[in-house]
This record gives structure tokens, C-alpha cells and sequence, in this order.
């Protein structure tokens, strides 16, 4: 993070910007993260983790709230797989995380740039819990980020919160640090060996590769049952409820202009028709 730190955001210094992180292998992430059609950087941040560098079009181009948008990318990329989603993101006046999981309800935090505490602190704990953090010491040291403090920016409080992260696993390459100029995130990004190049393509052609890459995954889990393949009916109940939610999502995000929510609800809604549908796509032998 650049010396200046958030500070500089109420200046106007500091653009919007994001990092999405995916407690997954990058081979995982790329079919998921195919499906958002926005042009990102992969790469690994850890051993179980990946992160993802997005362009940044809808907030840098399209005028709308940059918490607004990951959220709702964070919420379609773990709509499917069993991995969870966490997206950093900035602006000129606050910084903060919100953290996907499966159908659950995202949960996150705000602080200001000044690093006043914007959040309810049960949030952090739910936080932890999702993730799995200790129940004690991380629990401890993410409070305390909720807590009033003169001396902690908004470059501190994220500071502490990646702190936690990297004892659960998170190692963010150098120069991925929230905050940066979306220029230098990209260079840093693009220095990696392992960095993969995600394009936007046809919604439907990602999500039967997405489908594909969680098989060996997951079939033989607990969810086998309930997968597009099963050819069960709980399966066919579950395909039906995502294209129903996923069609309230969509229709709420158009109403709200949120492009984030539409892409969220329209990833829904192709993987519940796909379920529907596989025996159509994909004929058994």
C-alpha cells in the first residue's frame, strides 16, 4: 500500500479498486471467474488461496459504487462452488471486505478513511466463523479493528485484517496491496509465472466449464446427490430454486442499475436452467 495510505482518498488521490480472493486453486477459480465477462488478472496468494485483479470498468468507467459491484461478483463466484469468496475494496472514502459463501448472505465490514470503525462487530464474527479463524486469538484480533482508535487509518485497519488472513493461509504477492493504483496492481500481477489472463465469454460456454473443473471435486462429496449430473430429483429441486433466485437477483439488480447483482443473479440463473437442462446438453451414454 502506498505510503499515503487511504488518507489521501479524501483528497480525491486514491481510486476505486478491488482484490478478490477465493480460497481456492487458481485451476478452480478461472472457469468460475470466466462467467463475471470482465477482463481480471489470476493468480495464487497462497497456498489454498487465490486473487483476482479486476480491470475495474463498472467503477471506473460506469460511475457505480465499487462495494456495490464485488459484492456482487463475490456472491457469484461462490454461488456454485463449496469455496468461499472475499473481495477488498476501496474508494476515495472508505475501505472494507465482503465475504461470500454458498447461498448464505455476504457479510462484511466498512471502515472510514480516517479508519473510524463504519460496521457492527458481530459481522466480524460471523466473518471468522465462516472462515474457520480461530475462535479465540483471531477473534480477538479482528474486535479490535472495530474499535475506536486516533492512530489507526484506514491503511492500518486493513493491515490488521490481512494480518488475520495470513494466519489462515493468505499470502498476497508483492505489490498486491489494497489501495494501490490499479496500474500498479496489473504490474504486479502480471510479473507472476502463474498469472492467468481472464476474458469475458458466452455465459453459457463458462458455466459448463465450471461445471466440468468442480466435478472431480465434489461428486463423490456429500453434495454428489444434489449436482446436475445426479439425474436426481433433489438435484432437479435445487436446479429449480437457483433459476428462481436467480431470477429475482437479476430483476432487482436491473432495477437497481447494478451491474454487479445482474451479473450475480444471471450466473444463478444459467447454472439452475443448466441443471434443468444436462440431460439435454449433456446426454447420458
Amino acid at each position: 500500500m502506498s505510503a499515503d495510505g487511504f488518507q489521501a482518498g479524501s483528497r480525491g488521490a486514491v481510486a476505486p479498486g478491488a482484490l478478490l480472493l477465493c480460497r481456492a486453486d487458481p485451476e478452480s477459480v478461472a472457469p468460475a471467474a470466466h462467467l463475471l465477462r470482465e477482463r481480471m488478472l489470476l493468480t495464487r496468494a497462497g497456498r489454498e488461496w487465490s486473487v483476482l485483479v479486476p480491470e475495474g470498468k463498472p467503477w471506473l468507467y460506469g460511475g457505480e459504487r465499487v462495494d456495490h459491484v464485488v459484492t456482487g461478483w463475490a456472491t457469484a463466484l461462490a454461488v456454485g462452488p463449496s469455496w468461499p469468496v472475499l473481495a477488498l475494496w476501496w474508494d476515495a472514502d472508505h475501505v472494507g471486505y465482503t465475504l461470500a459463501s454458498g447461498f448464505r448472505r455476504p457479510v462484511g465490514y466498512v471502515w472510514l478513511a480516517n479508519g473510524t470503525p463504519a460496521g457492527e462487530a458481530e459481522a466480524m464474527r460471523t466473518f471468522a466463523a465462516r472462515l474457520g479463524l480461530d475462535p479465540v486469538l483471531d477473534v480477538q484480533s479482528l474486535d479490535r479493528l472495530t474499535e475506536p482508535d486516533p492512530l489507526a487509518d484506514a491503511r492500518a485497519r486493513m493491515r490488521g485484517l490481512l494480518a488475520v488472513l495470513t494466519r489462515a493461509g493468505v499470502a498476497l504477492p508483492a505489490g498486491l496491496a489494497p489501495g494501490e493504483p490499479a496500474g500498479r496492481l496489473h504490474d504486479a500481477a502480471r510479473a507472476r509465472a502463474d498469472v492467468r489472463h481472464i476474458e469475458g465469454e458466452g455465459v453459457m460456454a463458462g458455466v459448463r466449464e465450471a461445471v466440468r473443473a468442480e466435478l472431480d471435486v465434489v461428486e463423490r462429496g456429500r453434495l454428489g446427490p444434489w449436482l446436475p449430473w445426479a439425474a436426481d430429483p433433489r438435484s432437479r429441486a435445487l436446479a429449480l430454486g437457483q433459476a428462481v433466485v436467480g431470477l429475482t437477483m437479476t430483476v432487482w439488480g436491473v432495477r437497481r442499475r447494478s451491474a454487479g447483482w445482474v451479473v450475480a443473479g444471471a450466473l444463478l440463473l444459467a447454472h439452475g436452467a443448466l441443471g434443468l437442462t444436462y440431460d439435454v446438453i449433456w446426454p447420458r451414454d
